[in-house]
């Protein structure tokens, strides 16, 4: 059992790799890779190009690592190219970042020729990814009452306790965020954040609120992150 976790490879000075031990990694790194994107697939949106890049950055890493090994210097010129790296056009979840690090974390491991310790820890990372995820759709699930609520109304009617009642009928709790004026300050557009007494009667407390507000725009939606993500 432990000789499963020693390294394949001769770490600690420069040497040329044998193409077994390099074809051995890098098919370890692939396999791992695959894993890691399986995982981030359960209860996770995607793109198909963010799956192929969670999938394939492990033998990457691997390699790079692999040609470095025994070099201080080429490791350092490595880590400072790493930090400039951008792996998205677009700014990612948290998720993805995390997923992101596992995948370069895996990668590295399998350079360094611990294949025992690549595959172990991608088995406990990727089942430890899978529960989390299960585990915040159920707690989602308990706060489908919690809504985003935009409501526009004219500039004449005074919105400080305009709708009290209405909140006090259909919402445990709620409190006002954000105000805003619209179509050139002839409307304020008000910003709630509600927990509703029953979903079901959501439609209910919207007709209500288009009495109160003239008929004018309402909309109802996801509760929105007050902080943005990393």
């Amino acid at each position: 059992m432990g000789q499963f976790f020693k390294s394949v490879l001769n770490n600690g000075t420069a040497q040329t790799i044998k193409v077994s031990d390099f074809l051995l990694c890098i098919s370890i790194a692939l396999v791992l890779g695959f894993v890691m994107a399986i995982a981030y697939m359960v209860k996770n949106e995607h793109s198909n190009s963010f799956i192929v890049t969670l999938a394939l950055l492990p033998a990457v890493v691997c390699v790079v690592i692999m040609m470095v090994n025994g070099h201080i210097g080429a490791g350092v010129a490595v880590a400072g190219a790493f930090s400039l790296v951008r792996f998205r056009s677009a700014p990612g979840s948290a998720k993805e970042i995390v997923a992101i690090f596992l995948a370069m974390g895996t990668g590295l491991i399998c350079g360094m020729g611990y294949l025992g310790f690549a595959a172990l820890f991608t088995l406990i990372m990727c089942v430890m990814f899978v529960l989390y995820n299960l585990l915040s759709d159920g707690y989602a699930a308990k706060n489908v009452a919690n809504k985003t609520l935009n409501v526009t109304i004219p500039e004449d009617l005074d919105y400080t306790g305009a709708f009290d009642d209405i909140f006090e009928q259909y919402t445990k709790k709620n409190e006002l965020v954000k105000v805003k004026t619209t179509n050139m300050g002839s409307m304020f557009r008000l910003t709630y954040n509600i927990t509703l007494r029953d979903a079901s009667k959501e439609k209910e407390m919207i007709d209500r609120l288009r009495e109160r507000n003239g008929n004018l725009e309402i909309m109802v939606s996801k509760l929105e992150n007050r902080i943005a993500e990393l």
